[in-house]
């Protein structure tokens, strides 16, 4: 039972997965760093340092021995993590002790296991991606075709489809979804650079020999299952990167966002609804309300994403020279959160995405209340057809839109203008067939053509490529 007197950050309590909690967990994080300590000493052996076998053996055998209280009090003595973790691990490792984090800085371990963490989580929210992008385009699909009111400005305007709408949410997330997939391909390790980049330390461990220093660094990286690494470096990795990283989150964020509000806005006018269990409270006060509970979390979490750049751009614009220690506490919490909070938004897109409902006959309610006033100039070439005046149908249909819309308005009726159109003489060459005219799916132009083409071209090549990762569903811990 946690200790009810401290802040717990309800980012692990509430909204992450534990999977993204576990992957920027203290024990991910320093069972790296031991994993780095074996890749560099490993290296240096078969680059001819004396080092031995037995030494790697024993590193190896206590990789994930790894004693935590021990840790943390050399930490308190040194005030120095990573000194204290050699120390621990030299404790269980006596034999090895002399030669762990040899020519190294601490930024060998420290910078190589947050890249490595980060990588590991965008590939997380790579997977989640790609699923909701799985449930958009089979929700678009379902509905491809089924007329709604298009809105501008929040203004009911021209027509459009429930299915087409979702292709916006969906291209939205394709867009997020091709950056995301530029950082993993152009990702890059720090390396094996030393205290200020130059690799002096390695240098003159290998007495001056500088294609040795090339290998151990191509070694260790391959060790651990990477191929590039920055060409160049300060003591750090660049924290652009950090900054790079975060804007696609905020990205993310932003697509989530709009989703969420749309969302909102469609369920306040009762066309589509966020899933809402059957035990479900909307309301401590209002028992009959049935909020969207999901969709505000998400945006509230997207408005916190979308604040976190400039954090990092602060940081990597103020760290003078090679580097100072400033971004150190900063970074711990920022980027760990960034994720952690992406991570919480893609599990309630999921859940929303999946089991969203639609209520078509309030749709269509919708539809015909304004379709009347959309359909006018229809109507006025219609009648011109029969041998009508242009001008003269256009003043009339002008001024019974006028009735119509105060009877709308001012009364609180229905949009009653197909009736006074059927009344009026002058358009009698429509009567009888201003039904078929006001026909909703004959003003939605190729949107069904439109969500299908974009699903074929556009979305399935990306779906196809991670088909084996599809199938995800999301879950609202609370």
């Amino acid at each position: 039972m946690p200790d009810k007197t401290l802040y717990e950050n309800p980012l692990n309590t509430r909204y992450a997965s534990r999977e993204m909690q576990e992957n920027f967990g203290d024990e991910k994080r320093f069972r790296l760093w031991r994993k780095l300590w074996i890749a560099l000493a490993e290296s240096e052996m078969e680059l001819g340092l004396p080092i031995t076998e037995a030494q790697i053996k024993e590193l190896k055998t206590h990789e994930s021995d790894i004693d935590y209280a021990k840790a943390e009090a050399y930490e308190r003595e040194v005030r120095h993590d990573v000194m204290a973790h050699v120390k621990a691990y030299g404790d269980v490792a006596p034999l090895a002790k002399p030669i762990i984090h040899l020519g190294a800085t601490s930024c060998f371990v420290d910078c190589n296991s947050e890249l490595m963490i980060m990588y590991d989580g965008l590939q997380i929210l790579l997977r989640k991606l790609v699923n909701v992008m799985d449930k958009l385009k089979k929700f678009a699909l379902a509905y491809k075709g089924l007329p709604t009111l298009g809105f501008t400005h929040l203004q009911p305007a021209q027509l459009t489809t429930v299915g087409k709408r979702a292709t916006l949410w969906l291209q939205d997330l394709m867009l997020d979804y091709e950056n995301l997939q530029n950082l993993v391909e152009h990702f890059r390790l720090r390396g094996v650079k030393g205290t200020t980049g130059t690799q002096a330390s390695f240098l003159e461990l290998f007495d001056g020999n500088t294609e040795k220093v090339k290998e151990l660094e191509k070694r260790v990286v391959a060790k651990l299952g990477y191929k590039n690494v920055y060409g160049v470096t300060g003591q750090t990795y660049p924290r652009k990167f950090d900054y790079n990283v975060l804007c696609v989150l905020s990205q993310i964020a932003q697509s989530a966002y709009k989703f969420s509000n749309d969302i909102r806005i469609l369920q306040n006018m009762k066309e589509v609804e966020e899933p809402f269990e059957k035990s479900q409270i909307g309301s401590s006060a209002m028992a009959y309300k049935r909020n969207p509970m999901r969709s505000e979390r998400m945006g509230s979490l997207c408005r916190f994403m979308v604040s976190l750049p400039m954090n990092s751009a602060i940081t990597a614009s103020t760290q003078w020279f090679e580097r100072t220690l400033d971004d150190s506490a900063n970074r711990r919490i920022v980027n760990a959160q960034a994720f952690l909070t992406v991570d919480a938004i893609l599990n309630i897109y999921l859940n929303v995405s999946e089991n969203l409902v639609v209520y078509d006959k309030v749709i269509a309610k919708h539809v015909n209340a304004e379709l009347p006033f959309m359909a006018t100039e229809n109507i006025i070439m219609e009648c011109v057809k029969a041998g009508g005046d242009r001008q003269e149908l256009h003043e009339k249909i002008r001024r019974l839109s006028m009735e119509a819309g105060n009877n709308v308005k001012r009364e609180g009726k229905d949009n009653n203008l197909l009736e006074l159109i059927e009344k009026e003489e002058l358009f009698k060459p429509v009567h009888g067939r201003l039904g078929d005219i006001v026909d909703s799916e004959k003003f939605i132009g190729r949107a069904p053509e439109q969500t299908a083409e974009f699903i074929k071209n556009e979305i399935d090549p990306i779906l196809e490529k991670h088909k084996d990762s599809l199938g995800e569903q999301g879950k609202v811990n609370v």
